[in-house]
């Protein structure tokens, strides 16, 4: 087996700092009231001196202005479920460790390559989320975890290799009970490796079994004794604004950040969603809901974010929003759009689906037709809103715009493909029978159109091929 840990040391930090447009000194502090300290700074407020440990009372003497804001255990959790849920992409077998994630990818390495790669990829979706981290891989879980605290990038293969490693890491860094570890140093044990020698019966008599466990599982001998992170079916996000925000043009930098958010966990979770919904919180107000819907699953964050976008902008504010929540239960599965291999569009162009919700958002629902199958062969019944199969292609020549109505069609006119007889309806007394061409008119377009004695020139226009 090969396990991957993944550790955190800023997860708290950077939970706060990627929601934020600007880098001005900030930091986080817990304890009481009156005795309130530092516990992370980002790296504005460690160049104007503030550090971790530090009195917020001297800070504040030290620094005019800065941010501060509570630490709370549950925040940092939330994060680290997240990133989990982030990298289930890679394993089906995704643990929680303390400020750490460990996964197994020993069979995933089929799927995904070797693990060069795979810490690329991993490295690459950490860093664009906004988390700083270190990876190590080896046999075991945990002495991944304790060899990514003191060699990021080290991926070590065999267990002889691995309790080699471990014999240098110091015992402040081995997550063994801290009991033991206060106490070995005052006996002259100071690494991993004069622990491991040491005899079994007289550890077990000092600090009890625990210790004992702790090493076999950490070399391997017993199983690891973790309890496996399956990703919950539902996303229900909430952040908190750090001013009250009385215009959407300032919601688009966190909507920004929520929606990249979905993409990767449905990435991880190899799904999509169709609906979602915003929810805009006031003061003393009801929230503000903006339903978000498309016309099948998505999961690519710039497609998110443009429906969102183009939701929210057609509200109006009926007061000033002090935090966003996305709340998602439909996470149906997801199935990759198909591309061509020679791809002539260009560098520029929207995909297709990113085009198509992007136009609902900004038009409205009925404004955006597809074709589809139907039951009705009339062309005035074929065209609707609704479309229970995509699975139908029609053989035959279709105008890309249908006119609701036929009109008269006058000019010269050029016959390029008919006729194609058209008699049907006799079953609710609208029937018809038509003689369909494509025609091309004196400027050159083409269009769809019957011959009546009805019409002036004998001609129907009923649609415009593009």
């Amino acid at each position: 087996m090969l396990w991957v840990c993944i550790t955190l040391p800023h997860l708290a930090l950077d939970g706060v700092l990627r929601r934020r447009p600007n880098d001005g000194p900030l930091v986080l502090v817990d304890g009481p009231a009156n005795a309130r300290c530092v516990v992370a700074a980002n790296a504005s407020a460690q160049h104007a001196g503030l550090y971790v440990g530090q009195r917020l009372t001297a800070a504040q003497a030290l620094l005019a202005q800065f941010d501060a804001i509570p630490y709370t255990a549950a925040e940092a959790d939330r994060w680290q479920r997240f990133l989990a849920g982030v990298a289930y992409r890679y394993s089906s077998q995704v643990a929680l460790l303390p400020q750490a994630i460990a996964l197994e990818i020993s069979r995933s390495q089929n799927l995904l390559g070797d693990w060069p790669k795979i810490e690329r990829n991993l490295r690459r979706d950490l860093t664009e989320l906004g988390f700083r981290h270190c990876i190590a891989a080896a046999p075991t879980p945990h002495a991944a975890h304790v060899l990514a605290g003191v060699n990021d990038g080290l991926a070590i293969l065999t267990r002889e290799t691995m309790q080699r490693a471990l014999d240098g890491v110091p015992l402040q860094k081995s997550h063994l009970p801290e009991r033991a570890v206060d106490a070995l140093p005052r006996m002259g044990i100071r690494r991993l490796g004069q622990l491991l020698g040491m005899p079994r019966g007289g550890l077990q008599r000092r600090f009890g079994a625990e210790l004992l466990q702790n090493i076999d599982r950490l070399l391997g001998d017993i199983p690891p004794g973790l309890d496996l992170y399956v990703p919950p079916d539902a996303v229900d996000w909430r952040i908190e604004l750090s001013h009250e925000v009385e215009n959407i043009a300032a919601l688009v930098f966190p909507l920004k950040r929520m929606t990249s958010d979905l993409a990767a966990y449905l990435a991880g979770r190899d799904g999509g969603v169709q609906r979602f919904a915003l929810r805009l919180e006031h003061r003393d107000r009801a929230v503000t809901e903006v339903q978000v819907g498309m016309l099948s699953p998505e999961r690519d964050g710039n497609v998110l974010f443009e429906a969102a976008r183009g939701r929210l902008e057609q509200v109006q504010l009926p007061a000033p929003v002090l935090s966003v929540r996305l709340l998602a239960d439909d996470l149906p599965g997801f199935v990759p759009a198909g591309r061509d291999l020679f791809d002539e569009r260009p560098a520029n162009a929207l995909p297709l689906e990113q085009l198509r919700e992007r136009l609902r958002a900004r038009l409205g629902d009925r404004a955006v037709y597809r074709w589809g199958t139907t039951h009705d062969p009339r062309p005035e019944h074929s065209q609707g809103t609704a479309v229970e199969n995509d699975d139908f292609i029609e053989p035959r020549a279709r105008p890309t715009w249908l006119l609701h109505k036929p009109v008269p069609l006058r000019g010269a006119l050029r016959i390029l493909a008919g006729p194609e007889r058209m008699e049907t309806g006799w079953w609710d007394g609208d029937a018809i029978r038509r003689d369909y061409y494509i025609v091309e008119t004196e400027q050159g377009q083409r269009a769809w159109a019957y011959c009546t004695k009805d019409a002036p020139g004998g001609w129907m226009l009923h649609g415009w091929f593009a």
